[in-house]
């Protein structure tokens, strides 16, 4: 078969799929807008460039804007597929991440062919995180025009696709009811043997002068920028707290300074900046230790001499970085939302708590490091949670090769 993947940011989701079905003898390309530092085995790379057409009016409202911004994608990808296409490649099947425009016009190009998309979030949908918290998102009317020009894109993706796959059933309900029978959910998969506890674990903060090792009272918490949407705020909030409770912990944060979702910080600030402020008159600084980004193996390292990992979200995409650890065996306290509570059962494989409570944050996440020696039990729960319903090579790689081949399979 000839199968294309279009994704901005290939692989993304796509990185293990694409080379086990060219592997299998299927003809592979993918098509995206960033380049990949390493070549996936097998698969065929292009690449389309995005115009930065300024076509809008000067002070078009910012969600026209934004969907002017995926038109111009989509009409990007559908160029580089017609070329592909005169070349002679046809593909069966089309696989397409859908959220950044690229999806828009494959039918169109290739209207014979299977289309399937990622159907990784849908806005706006009741019990999602457009309201959720108050504090930074309010349900009015240009909150909810926003979500609806949002979407645009991605109900042309839904309209046109055969099936789609989610990664959680969260993920899948936020898409609209018509279209749930025609997802799968099936999650990307995490390399269980790869993310393994290791009791000799250490990792060196070089910046601070400090050696960490597993066994030690050490907390972390990891989002790829440090913001709202991931419970910043809240852990912030519960530092305080926590550190009268329990004076000797060291606390790792890893993020970045930026905004993936949500809105940016105001102006000239971050938002490490804005809730640093809040609560640093109560904080001891020497054991809080911000290192940023890391590279994914000292990620890994932290993650096996962590006694205690907090993970909070919106009702939002689930972070892979929540499954890896659990892969790893960390003692989770994460918040009671609806990604979490489809993998963490509170008091058997993790803890949960209230997304906006930071002092019973504070308290359980205290609880954990004090009986760290204690949780043997709980922390196996939690990776075998994820190596029998996440495993890579065992379920999620086979399911999403029958999912893409479909009869052929």
């Amino acid at each position: 078969m000839n199968i294309l993947f279009v994704h901005q940011n290939f692989p993304g989701q796509f990185r293990h799929v694409a080379p086990e079905l060219a592997r299998l003898g299927h003809r592979v390309v993918a098509l995206g807008v960033n380049a990949t530092p390493h070549k996936l085995r097998g698969v065929e790379h292009l690449f389309h460039q995005p115009g930065t057409d300024d076509g809008l009016r000067e002070g078009a409202p910012a969600a026209l804007a934004e969907l002017h911004g995926k038109l111009v994608r989509g009409d990007s990808a559908a160029r580089a597929m017609t070329e592909l296409k005169a070349r002679g490649f046809v593909p069966d099947v089309v696989f397409a991440h859908p959220g950044w425009g690229e999806a828009l016009y494959i039918k169109d190009v290739f209207p014979a062919a299977r289309l399937l998309i990622y159907a990784e979030y849908y806005y706006g949908a009741e019990g999602g995180d457009l309201a959720f918290d108050p504090e930074f998102t309010r349900l009015d009317l240009p909150n909810l025009t926003q979500a609806r020009l949002k979407n645009t894109h991605l109900l042309h993706a839904l309209a046109a696709a055969d099936a789609g796959l989610s990664p959680t059933e969260f993920q899948r309900d936020q898409h609209p009811a018509w279209f749930h029978p025609r997802i799968t959910v099936l999650h990307d998969g995490i390399d269980t043997q790869r993310f393994v506890p290791d009791p000799k674990a250490s990792v060196s903060l070089r910046s601070a002068g400090v050696t960490l090792r597993a066994g030690e009272e050490v907390l972390t918490f990891v989002a790829r920028e440090l913001e709202p949407y991931r419970g910043f705020h809240t852990f912030m909030r519960s530092l305080p707290l926590l550190q009268r409770l329990r004076p000797q912990a060291r606390i790792v944060i890893v993020g970045g300074d930026g905004a993936s979702y949500g809105r940016a910080a105001p102006a000239g600030t971050t938002w490490k900046q804005v809730f640093l402020k809040e609560v640093a008159g109560g904080l001891d600084m020497s054991r809080i230790h911000f290192v940023g980004k890391v590279p994914h193996e000292v990620l890994t390292q932290l993650m096996q001499v962590s006694a205690a990992h907090v993970y909070l979200t919106y009702p939002f995409v689930l972070s892979w970085s929540l499954l890896e650890a659990m892969s790893i065996g960390c003692a989770i306290v994460g918040s009671d939302t609806a990604p979490l509570r489809e993998v963490v059962r509170d008091g058997e494989n993790g803890f949960l708590t209230d997304f906006f409570d930071p002092q019973a944050l504070a308290r359980k996440a205290a609880e954990v490091l004090e009986r760290r020696a204690e949780l043997t039990a709980l922390r196996a729960n939690a990776r075998e949670t994820v190596v029998q319903r996440f495993d890579l090579p065992r379920h999620c790689l086979p399911g999403w090769t029958r999912f893409v081949l479909g009869d052929a399979a």
